[in-house]
């Protein structure tokens, strides 16, 4: 039976404290709530990317632990479900590895798990969040109705010249109702992945990393099978009901995968060129509009694939999981 690094253990924990802190710091803060929590997600990253499975474990035990202590307990399974836990599985599945013969490739390298799958990952673990947060606080018309109301009723208290007419306020509502999990659900990915990106940095930076740093422009790609899942989000969004507001939320983390690998195949379309600069300038600017914004979704789209990251065999590797 092999005995637990008590060293991997410690390092998990402060990691947790770390996560629990930053996440109530996100209750305190409510103006920079979403980055915060987002960010609570880079300690688990770290020790996962850096120290392996134990330590990832060690920081997600102990970070739900405190939210339970500190709020209740459905704050610590809502805090685990939308930011420890896909932290924890993104390291995890960062860190697998096999020969690359397994996969027709060179004997004296390891293949290690391809990024547009991990991309996939994250994405289903994002709509499996945002589905569990509708069902916890009853999300549906009645509550964007409420909340459409309200706003409503206090541009009318503060200016009666702009009060809108019941026609404009139920537009307003089915439009919320299908474009809240969209907008939420891509800035989860967005933020999240950002959270991966910064935590890979680190770790490599350190010498920690267990797995090679990729070149995101020629690496970060969507999987193939994660296009039939973005048009069955689309074709949800036209049935109504239940089924429309998952399909909005699908619509809008796979958006988010695929609209990233978009902007990576334009740095990797754009490399080396004269106009590659102010072409990428304005694709970031005009991105939060949705004409060019679509059209980036577009690139991803097409450019659909799974790379390999491939290294030398590591004579000893402690901690490293393989596939």
């Amino acid at each position: 039976m092999t005995q637990v690094n008590g060293q991997l253990l410690l390092i998990g924990v402060i990691a947790g404290i770390t996560a629990a802190l930053l996440v109530l710091g996100a209750n305190a803060q409510p103006s920079f709530s979403s980055f915060l929590y987002a960010a609570s997600a880079l300690p688990v990253l770290i020790v996962g990317l850096g120290w392996g499975n134990v330590a990832a474990i060690a920081a997600v035990l102990t970070a739900a632990l405190l939210g339970a202590i500190a709020v209740s307990p459905l704050f610590a399974i809502a805090m685990a479900i939308f930011t420890l836990l896909p932290a924890g599985w993104l390291s995890h599945l960062a860190n697998l590895a096999r020969p690359a013969a397994e996969i027709g490739g060179p004997d004296d390298l390891m293949a290690w798990y391809p990024l547009s799958d991990i991309l996939l990952h994250l994405c289903a673990l994002v709509t499996l969040a945002m589905i569990f947060l509708g069902i916890m606080i009853g999300y549906g018309p009645e509550l964007i109705g409420q909340m459409v109301d309200l706003l409503a009723a206090s541009v009318n208290d503060r200016d009666p010249l702009m009060a809108m007419d019941p026609a404009s306020i139920e537009q307003i509502k089915r439009l919320m109702l299908l474009t809240a999990p969209i907008i939420q659900g891509g800035m989860w990915v967005l933020m999240l992945f950002a959270a991966y990106y910064i935590a890979m940095r680190v770790v490599s930076t350190s010498g920690r990393a267990l797995r090679p740093r990729e070149d995101l422009p020629s690496s970060l790609r969507m999987n193939r099978n994660a296009v039939f899942v973005f048009l069955a989000g689309i074709v949800a969004c036209f049935v109504g009901g239940t089924p429309a507001l998952i399909g909005a939320t699908l619509c809008g983390t796979f958006g988010a995968g695929f609209l990233m690998a978009g902007f990576a195949s334009l740095h990797l379309r754009t490399r080396g060129k004269d106009w590659r600069l102010p072409v990428l300038v304005l694709a970031y600017l005009s991105a939060p509009m949705v004409l060019p914004a679509f059209f980036i979704l577009v690139l991803g789209l097409a450019d659909t694939r799974r790379t390999v990251a491939l290294t030398p065999v590591r004579k000893t590797t402690p901690d490293n999981p393989k596939s």
